[in-house]
């Protein structure tokens, strides 16, 4: 299927919802506001017309001061490809899918266990995605455990960057990471100019602690992204009944509130700024207080996000395909294709985790990858909608076949079977043969099938998306773990 495609059908919130919601979300900021820990960002805050009582971290911010700084963001941020192919232009309603997380564990390809995620986990899940047609970006899933805590952003994206030629967003631990992988960027691309012509690479940072707090490190991570002009999701995860209120509408108001506050601090310290409205609303199971993502309220929830973030005109991240299953299954299945559907049929913009992810974002599949795929191609389907014009309503060829005729071989049937309706991949439409039982059929053989396709990915050809010489110069400046050979075999 297309990426990209206008979505908008669903709308869980009405116009007087959202005006609802965004007033009480102003209030929030002008009488309850912000708590901000590090001077410089309150410096920041100040210097944009925002209220600080002396000797006080609480930043309060005036309705008129918002909606004047929120007018600056772009309503428009294009996320680049390493070819035009890939760009990703995210306005308005326009939808992409791709993965997401921070996961621990991943389910080995050979032997079906879960195991700790790994350096090699990340490079290989970027060359499935690489393949995966409807998985429109890369959104470093995992983390690599096996490489020392202070050198792991730059081998993350490397790893991710020699494996896919898609955007590829991640997480920078510190200042000094943010700086290291820009500059590998640069000598990937050819520089400093040419990297801010087309940034191919993205952040995200978990910069707000809800309730409303201004998370101190994480903060000055964001204000140099922001300062170096790379596009950044501003990532506010609340939880419903537990850093939240427990009512949906309590959650959406605390979180475009804190979604408001980020964009107005990266668009006073750099007007223009290419930032994403990064609510990921969520909720606890009140019996034991674990994160429960399966619920289809969580989809509901992230649907609304994205008018929230339309409704002051800056385009949204959020999140989707989360399940607590923690293997490929019925279950994952059937809670991931709720909230997928229910982003892409509403408009979100950027929506990760919406590929791979199992066990509440703590574990990958890489036959996941293959399933969610198959999954975002019947969403991406759905928010495609029907083409009707003089054509496809088809008078023509109706009266042409007239009563008790068909259709067959009529041109306009060659014309239009293939792109009308769309072809599953992974699930088979023959007929059951007499001989074959309820166990026989379809769980086992879809998630052996596409166990069976990730690793004919990744024992393929390797890429050549960064050049020998520059990959020579990438190792030797910042002592790269990925061994010889890892990324092909």
């Amino acid at each position: 299927m297309e990426k990209g495609l206008p979505g908008g059908r669903y709308e869980p919130l009405t116009g007087e919802d959202m005006g609802r919601i965004h007033g009480c979300a102003l209030r929030v900021l002008e009488e309850v506001g912000v708590k901000v820990e590090l001077p410089e960002a309150r410096d920041i805050f100040r210097a944009g017309g925002a209220k600080i009582e002396p000797d006080s971290d609480l930043v309060k911010l005036p309705p008129a001061m918002v909606e004047k700084h929120l007018a600056q963001a772009p309503s428009q941020v294009i996320l680049y490809g390493r070819d035009t192919h890939n760009d990703l232009y995210l306005e308005g309603k326009t939808v992409y899918m791709g993965t997401g997380g921070a996961a621990i564990h991943v389910i080995d390809l050979d032997s079906g266990l879960s195991r700790s995620s790994s350096l090699r986990d990340v490079a290989h899940m970027a060359k499935v995605v690489e393949r995966m047609e409807n998985i429109h970006f890369y959104v470093i899933p995992c983390t690599a455990q096996d490489v020392p805590p202070e050198k792991q952003s730059i081998n993350e994206f490397y790893a991710a960057l020699s494996n896919t030629g898609k955007n590829v967003m991640g997480a920078a631990r510190t200042v000094q990471d943010v700086r290291d992988v820009i500059d590998m960027a640069s000598m990937i691309c050819g520089g400093r100019e040419q990297l801010a012509a087309r940034p191919f690479i993205s952040f995200v940072t978990s910069w707000m602690v809800s309730p409303l707090t201004f998370e101190p490190d994480v903060t000055a991570i964001l204000m140099e992204v922001v300062g170096q002009g790379i596009p950044v999701a501003l990532s506010a995860a609340p939880i419903a009944g537990a850093t939240a209120p427990v009512t949906m509408a309590g959650v959406l108001t605390q979180l475009h509130a804190e979604e408001m506050a980020g964009v107005v601090f990266t668009q006073i310290l750099n007007p223009g700024a290419p930032v994403l409205y990064g609510g990921i609303p969520g909720m606890a199971d009140m019996t034991d207080l674990s994160y429960r993502a399966g619920g289809v309220e969580f989809g509901l929830m992230n649907a609304a996000i994205s008018q929230l973030a339309t409704y002051i005109d800056v385009p949204n991240y959020c999140s989707a395909g989360i399940t607590e299953a923690r293997i490929p299954g019925l279950q994952a299945i059937y809670e991931k294709t709720f909230s997928i559907c229910q982003c892409a049929l509403a408009g979100s913009n950027y929506v990760h985790h919406a590929a791979g992810v199992l066990e509440s974002m703590l574990t990958l599949g890489y036959g996941q990858l293959v399933i969610d795929n198959e999954i975002i191609g019947m969403a991406m389907k759905m928010v495609r909608g029907m083409e009707v014009d003089a054509d496809t309503l088809a008078f023509d060829i109706i009266k042409q076949v007239g009563p008790g005729g068909n259709y067959l071989s009529a041109r306009h049937t060659l014309k239009h079977f293939r792109d009308e309706y769309l072809e599953p991949m992974l699930l088979p439409r023959s007929l059951r043969t007499e001989t074959e039982t309820l166990q026989d059929n379809q769980p086992m053989q879809i998630l052996n099938f596409a166990r069976q396709t990730a690793r004919e990915i990744i024992e393929g050809p390797a890429s050549d998306l960064i050049a020998p010489e520059i990959e020579k110069r990438i190792r030797e400046k910042y002592l790269i773990e990925l061994d010889d050979g890892l990324l092909t075999h």
